[in-house]
């Protein structure tokens, strides 16, 4: 099994085999990390990582998982983005029970 160095960004470099990194590539634009838990101080670390370390990282035998860009990138958005402003009046909505079933019973057409 082969050592693989990397660096915690509390406890410095660490060495690990390749049952404890992860590769994650998106399939979308091939946009590549990989990941693994510091063994000193367990905490979780993601970094990204080009191509060619990916592929030094797979060659080595390392895990490879693989996702996909949410769909939602892809709608088409109108109208205005939400402000601030938006979100503290949604708040206020949320909190104000007749309010809110008014809402509701206009979205259900009622």
């Amino acid at each position: 099994m082969a050592t693989i160095r990397a660096s915690c960004p509390t406890c410095g470099d660490v060495e690990l085999t390749t049952a404890h990194v992860r590769v994650r590539v998106c399939v979308d634009d091939d946009r590549g990390e990989y990941l693994f838990r510091c063994l000193i101080c367990r905490m979780a670390v993601v970094k990204g990582a080009e191509a060619r370390t990916i592929d030094l990282l797979v060659a080595s035998g390392v895990t490879v998982d693989t996702w996909s860009l949410p769909a939602e990138l892809h709608e088409q958005h109108s109208g205005n983005p939400i402000t601030h402003d938006d979100l503290l009046d949604f708040h206020a909505l949320l909190e104000d029970d007749y309010s809110l079933a008014l809402a509701m019973d206009s979205m259900l057409g009622r």
